[in-house]
């Protein structure tokens, strides 16, 4: 998912759910810096680097192929955008290594969402963002896994979209990153392959491009970790889950309800609007976001207006030590610290050790995790709104 969606759907979805124009806005902001909040950002503002919720180009290039790297690599990746879906799955016949591999495959409504949406009820709004942005992508990026991993993010010559009508026609990859895709030949811009297992380049939907992201989109291909069987993937159908399943969340944070329930989606707010959402999603485009700001404005009454990385830094980089947490940017960092440990330390438990070797910090505090005293922090002030 893009801007378009993480931030634009996102603000009308928390209107739906009951939130004012300023703190929709707030969760808006939050779900879509996920995807700008990298190591150079952070550093440059002087916020610790492990609170990364993405990495840049650059980044993933310089990857090394150690351990310790590829570990770095997955716990990110893992944590905020390839949530696996069951961490204990069952499999005949396959070795421990590529099990751990296939467990962190994403999919929706598994056990870590509703410990990502539960952990964040009575914190603060940017807690509350960033759990949508996660929760958004185990729709649009489920299949694929947030570790690099040719045996299971692969994808070969057998690709097709199906077009509106129901016919099929061939999707043509290329591997030249400056080179933007081409709804009306059906070119589209991929990760170059790499026979190498762990390469960056199979990590996540790289190999399918930007096609898991696109509304309107529905495709037909040969994943790796399905023994190269056919699987149809209906983006249409995913996203109005997914946007079904964010209004039914943030109204669970609001205070609806006492538990947050698997494959539970809002039929009550969304259906009032679902044929100008369905119009939105299925409009052959490759950038939705004027037309998700012209709903969510239509909805609010108000003016949504553009957000960049620099918003989140200037406020965070002018407050002073004392205040930083309380800032926009401290109280995403705090979410994302939390969230990061949550995730890794849920695959630790499970006998992985794609992620590394972490340590609860409720039990142990510091101990295991570096840099993770502002979650102790976090934890001593509460949550704030």
């Amino acid at each position: 998912m893009n801007k378009d969606f993480h931030y634009y759907g996102t603000y009308s979805a928390a209107i739906l759910a009951g939130y004012s124009h300023e703190d929709a806005l707030r969760i808006a902001r939050s779900a879509f810096f996920v995807d700008l909040c990298t190591k150079p950002i952070l550093s440059s503002v002087g916020a610790p680097v492990e609170a990364a919720t993405t990495m840049l180009a650059m980044e993933m290039a310089d990857a090394g192929s150690d351990i310790l790297s590829q570990q770095d690599v997955t716990r990110i990746w893992a944590s905020f955008h390839f949530l696996p879906g069951d961490l204990y799955s069952k499999r005949e016949r396959c070795g421990k290594k590529y099990m751990q591999k296939y467990h962190l495959i994403c999919k929706p409504n598994g056990d870590l969402l509703v410990d990502t949406v539960t952990q964040v009820k009575g914190k603060s709004l940017e807690a509350t963002g960033l759990a949508m942005h996660i929760l958004a992508d185990t729709w649009a990026h489920q299949n694929f896994a947030g570790t690099p991993s040719r045996v299971i993010n692969d994808t070969n010559y057998h690709f097709f979209e199906v077009l509106p009508d129901g016919s099929e026609r061939p999707v043509k990859f290329n591997s030249n990153p400056a080179s933007p895709d081409d709804l009306e030949k059906g070119v589209f811009t991929n990760s170059m392959h790499q026979s190498k297992e762990t390469s960056v380049m199979n990590l996540g939907h790289g190999r399918a491009g930007h096609l898991p992201d696109y509304s309107f989109m529905r495709y037909k291909y040969l994943p790796a970790w399905a023994d190269y069987e056919e699987v149809l993937k209906d983006n249409p159908s995913d996203f109005m889950h997914a946007y079904r399943q964010m209004v039914y969340a943030m109204k669970f944070l609001k205070g609806e309800g006492e538990t947050f329930e698997k494959d539970t989606y809002d039929t009550v707010s969304v259906d009032l609007h679902q044929d100008k959402i369905n119009e939105i999603l299925l409009k052959r485009q490759t950038n939705s976001e004027e037309d998700w700001k012209a709903f969510g404005e239509s909805l609010s009454g108000q003016e949504v207006p553009d957000f960049t990385a620099q918003d989140y830094q200037e406020g965070y980089r002018s407050a002073s030590e004392a205040d930083r947490d309380d800032t926009p940017m401290g109280q995403f960092i705090l979410a994302a610290l939390t969230q990061k440990s949550m995730v890794t330390n849920r695959i630790y438990k499970s006998g992985n050790l794609l992620a590394g070797v972490t340590a609860d910090y409720k039990k142990w505090g510091t101990k295991g995790i570096k840099a993770y005293l502002k979650l102790i922090e976090g934890a001593q002030k509460g949550g704030r709104s």
